[in-house]
């Protein structure tokens, strides 16, 4: 098929979130009814991923949480960042990004166990969490009461900018200097 790059190029290009190689297969069979190899798809995303890296266009393909999403190229981001200041009006409260890191590094993890972490209740926090699509709800603990279990969310990877989990930050890599307590001795 002549045109099956710029069918997925478009349908990457409408997606909110990153979209999986699955997802391409079934809605691009189901657009234009026929059956696709997989072998075809992954070519014509090669061809979209080298038509995207002439340097001369600001934008390019990218592989995220085990989909393609297209991004802005880095060189940009000052400029994309400056936008995202300019209008950011919906930030995430120090006690929603705090809750996120845990459910980040802890997951699957229930809302008690987030509380015990933080000290204090969790319940709006979470709430707004599960609005913004950053977390989701993964099933039941098997403990008393069946408490719900929290992860991340595919937006939480495509907003982060991670692959996968393991992409993220080690806890040791984010101890600082100014967390440190005494005098350095060297």
């Amino acid at each position: 098929m002549n045109n099956l790059s710029q069918h997925i190029e478009a349908l990457i290009f409408s997606a909110e979130q990153s979209i999986s190689l699955e997802e391409i297969k079934a809605v691009v069979e189901a657009s234009l009814e026929i059956q696709l190899n997989p072998v075809d798809i992954t070519e014509a995303i090669e061809n979209i991923r080298t038509k995207y890296a002439d340097p001369g266009i600001a934008i390019e393909l990218v592989e995220l949480a085990n989909g393609f999403i297209f991004l802005t190229k880095k060189e940009f981001h000052a400029t994309i960042n400056q936008l995202q200041i300019h209008r950011s009006k919906k930030k995430l409260s120090q006690a929603a990004l705090e809750t996120l890191a845990i459910i980040a590094y802890r997951q699957p993890i229930t809302k008690l166990e987030i509380e015990q972490i933080r000290g204090v209740n969790c319940d709006y926090t979470i709430q707004k969490l599960l609005e913004k699509e950053l977390i989701a709800i993964s099933g039941k603990a098997d403990s008393v009461g069946k408490p719900l279990l929290y992860t991340t969310s595919n937006l939480f990877m495509d907003y982060f900018g991670l692959k996968s989990l393991a992409d993220l930050p080690q806890l040791k890599d984010l101890v600082a200097e100014s967390n440190e307590i005494g005098e350095q001795s060297e």
